[in-house]
């Protein structure tokens, strides 16, 4: 199972800033340099090198670890699986499943140091939480906190890495790996080393800041030693600088947190300004770039983007869609918007567990009242007009969406969302609403919503679902935040607006989501039935099975009263005539996908 990353964007930050506080090398048309240059503005600034973790899990991060370092399969924008150029994936045998990853002799780390099954090996441990000794390690913020000499806890996890249960076997000069699954697995393809993620963050820079060990080689096996060994006292140093120690934002002056082992490096980061990434001529792999500099401009503001673009001061930008910002691009000469279905599917999901509206505890325990108070909400959301007020202005193709799991037009769609009984959700029924919320027994229940303050889109949404949930009886409170990202799962809401952007298309991409104590199962939901059908998911190989087992996955959630899906999001790609090269696809990276096909004027 792959992850999906909130679609997380930033707080508004002026154009003007961005522009002029701090120009960029290159920036703004420096005729003087002989250097090829892209700049392309983004809404959110990186914040780590490491989006395995909770914090490092944003589409910001991904695009830039995806261009700093290759891998060993990618989509592509027809979303068929392509072979990346770390090394090579097979599967050597089925029962038991074991898959073999070998890695090219040309592949190293931007320090010299050879690419290899440490790598993998640390990003299996980290996100099998096999080696975990804690459930979950938070401070009082709600982010990971340090772990003591008797603690181990890896801030990430993977329900696919976990069916990985034995120790790796690894060649003599550490260039063969090989994973054995405790059973089939359905996405065995896609689990380790792929997409944006690539193989991690480096096993030696990790294992020499913390073992102190700086002779690359000797790090790697010892960090291996401690995980073959299960060395508490080593491991709670490694997970520590592995959950934290690559994070920042702005250039850091410890070099060793750019090591990186594809064709970009970076050479400058200013804080919320822009990230300059530069060819760099020491990679040794087969990645041919066609820009010799990438700068990423940080404009939170959508029509501040469009802006950039019509004073050529950025040359690339995939703002969120709005009608006004479809209308300004389009006006603009030499410019192409392209329009589509993006990566991103808007949802509403409830919290459990946080003494709210939707917790039983909040009714001494009574499940039975907190799930018609859930119900009850649920049939208040006004999905229809949501999509007709808000989405279809811009795209007049927008329809509701009406699975959890699948993407309308793709091959499942249409069976699962027939099976999951989501047509008893299809608007505001305020009537059906109030005979649950008197069912229940309770009155006027408050409603904390969260959602993004900067964002237009999702701040429409509220109003609309505000004024529809009113009418039935319920208190709603407002909890707009622009840093709502950092709050998911700590309880301080009762639901929340947001989108997940996928990182791959495999069918066990819902584990993460909705199976108990899963990383992104941020409303604490939990559900027997539902674990046990994920876990017949996984090992699953049939598609016409799949399907079925996804209706019934959907059915209960819905059941439930999980949440709603609510739409697909419209993606603009908005790109100046200088630039050839750029195409989209509907999974994280969107755009950067083929970063190498890139060529300007």
């Amino acid at each position: 199972m792959n992850r999906r990353v909130p679609a997380i964007g930033a707080a508004a930050t002026a154009l003007a800033i961005v522009l002029t506080a701090c120009t960029p090398p290159g920036g703004g048309g420096d005729s003087a340099s002989e250097q090829s240059m892209l700049n392309i503005g983004w809404n959110e600034p990186l914040r780590s090198m490491n989006n395995s973790t909770a914090n490092g899990a944003a589409v910001a991060n991904s695009i830039i670890i995806y261009m700093m370092n290759d891998n060993f399969g990618y989509y592509d924008d027809e979303l068929a699986v392509q072979d990346g150029h770390l090394g090579t994936v097979e599967k050597i045998s089925d029962d038991p499943l074991k898959v073999k990853y070998t890695f090219s002799e040309d592949a190293d780390w931007s320090d010299g140091t050879p690419v290899d099954a440490a790598d993998l090996v640390l990003q299996w441990a980290a996100k099998s939480t096999h080696f975990n000794t804690v459930d979950e390690n938070a401070n009082e913020e709600g982010e990971v906190a340090e772990n003591d000499e008797s603690t181990v806890y890896f801030d990430a996890a993977r329900p696919g890495a976990a069916l990985i249960e034995d120790f790796p076997e690894i060649s003599d000069d550490g260039k063969e790996v090989t994973f054995t699954y405790s059973k089939q697995y359905a996405d065995w393809r896609l689990e380790l080393g792929f997409g944006t993620e690539g193989v991690g963050v480096p096993a030696h820079i990790t294992a020499k800041k913390a073992l102190g060990i700086e002779d690359p080689q000797e790090a790697k096996q010892a960090l291996l030693a401690a995980l073959k060994s299960e060395d508490t006292a080593a491991l709670s140093k490694i997970s520590n600088v592995y959950n934290t120690g690559f994070d920042f934002t702005s250039m850091p002056e410890d070099e060793d947190l750019l090591v990186h082992n594809g064709p970009y490096a970076m050479t400058d980061y200013t804080e919320g300004q822009f990230l300059t990434l530069e060819k760099d001529e020491n990679y040794t792999g087969p990645t041919e770039v066609g820009v010799d500099r990438v700068t990423v401009r940080y404009i939170a503001d959508a029509m501040g983007a469009v802006q950039g673009v019509e004073n050529g001061e950025v040359d690339v930008i995939q703002p969120q869609a709005t009608t006004d910002v479809r209308k300004a691009a389009e006006a603009l000469d030499g410019v192409t918007v392209d329009m589509g279905d993006g990566a991103s599917d808007e949802h509403i999901d409830l919290s459990y567990g946080n003494n709210g509206a939707f917790d039983p505890a909040s009714y001494g325990g009574d499940e039975d009242t907190a799930l018609k108070v859930r119900q009850a909400f649920l049939k208040t959301v006004p999905r229809q007009q949501i999509v007709d007020t808000i989405i279809k202005p811009q795209q007049e193709s927008a329809v509701v969406r009406n699975s959890y799991t699948q993407v309308p037009g793709s091959p499942m769609y249409e069976g699962v969302a027939a099976a999951n009984g989501s047509d008893e959700y299809s608007g505001a029924d305020i009537e059906s609403a109030k005979k649950l919320l008197d069912e229940a027994g309770v009155s006027s229940p408050k409603v904390r919503i969260l959602y993004d303050e900067v964002n237009q889109r999702r701040e429409q949404e509220f109003t609309l679902i505000k004024e529809q949930a009113e009418k039935a009886g319920f208190e709603i409170i407002d909890e707009a935040d622009a840093n709502w990202g950092t709050r998911m799962g700590d309880g301080s809401y009762d639901t929340a607006i947001f989108a997940w952007q996928p990182t791959t298309k495999g069918v066990t991409d819902p584990d993460q989501n909705y199976r108990t104590g899963q990383q992104n199962n941020y409303g604490h939901y939990s559900s027997p039935r539902i674990d046990s059908l994920l876990d017949s998911l996984q090992a699953e190989l049939d598609p016409a099975k799949q399907e079925e087992i996804l209706g019934q996955v959907e059915r209960q959630l819905l059941d439930d009263g999980f949440g709603l899906p609510l739409f697909q999001h419209p993606e603009m790609t908005i790109y100046s005539d200088r630039v050839s090269g750029v195409e989209n696809t509907a999974v994280s990276p969107t755009m950067f996908w083929n970063y190498w096909d890139w060529t300007v004027q």
